[in-house]
């Protein structure tokens, strides 16, 4: 990790108050359409948002899930998406302190989400943070996020070298299946963007009788 999880936090919570009007980037909100949409969740599936923000992907789920849990490192990201639910009159989305190896979730969730955020982490980081989700047991798993399709033009990245740090599609692919996850989706929205979606495979004999 180019940076502590502190610094991470603190550089967010200096631009909580502006940061939903920073993000229009045709790419971010490509890659957050598609969050939602492979998130897909039901009236009774719990949605655990890591990485959550001021809830650019929590609040659209909150619509048509029983709840959101939304958690993120930032104070300031946690204080604006929390006036933001009061102010939308939102009563199913509950935002709070968490990190991906830790997400302090204390509940079942049926599907875990994150946009945006686990490219801060290094790779074995990333590793990591998929082995706790897939121990979450989630049925899916929808990651979108800045990672490189290619060899990426270094005169043009699409993140900042000086504190991300994206992995290869190939890297996540691989976190994903070695955590028990059948990634079902690769979706580029740009050759340093996409969603990655995997599924949950049930454990060998599981359902037998």
């Amino acid at each position: 990790m180019k940076r502590s999880i502190d610094e991470h936090a603190a550089r967010f919570s200096d631009h909580a108050d502006d940061y939903d009007d920073e993000q229009d980037a045709t790419e971010y909100l490509a890659c957050a359409d598609l969050v939602v949409s492979h998130a897909a969740p039901g009236p009774d599936d719990t949605v655990l948002d890591l990485g959550t923000g001021t809830g650019a992907i929590a609040f659209p789920l909150a619509d048509e899930a029983e709840a959101v849990v939304g958690r993120d490192v930032s104070e300031g990201m946690l204080e604006r998406a929390s006036t933001k639910a009061s102010e939308r009159g939102v009563d199913n989305v509950m935002f709070g302190n968490g990190q991906f190896r830790e997400p302090s979730v204390d509940q079942s969730v049926d599907i875990v989400t994150s946009n945006f955020a686990m490219h801060h982490l290094d790779d074995e980081a990333k590793r990591d943070a998929i082995d706790v989700i897939a121990d979450l047991a989630p049925r899916r798993f929808v990651l979108g996020d800045v990672m490189l399709f290619g060899d990426p033009d270094p005169t043009v990245p699409f993140y900042d070298p000086d504190v991300d740090d994206p992995a290869t599609v190939g890297v996540l692919a691989d976190g994903f299946t070695d955590a028990g996850f059948a990634l079902v989706a690769v979706e580029m929205v740009h050759e340093q963007v996409g969603v990655l979606v995997g599924e949950r495979v049930p454990n060998a004999g599981e359902g037998s009788i």
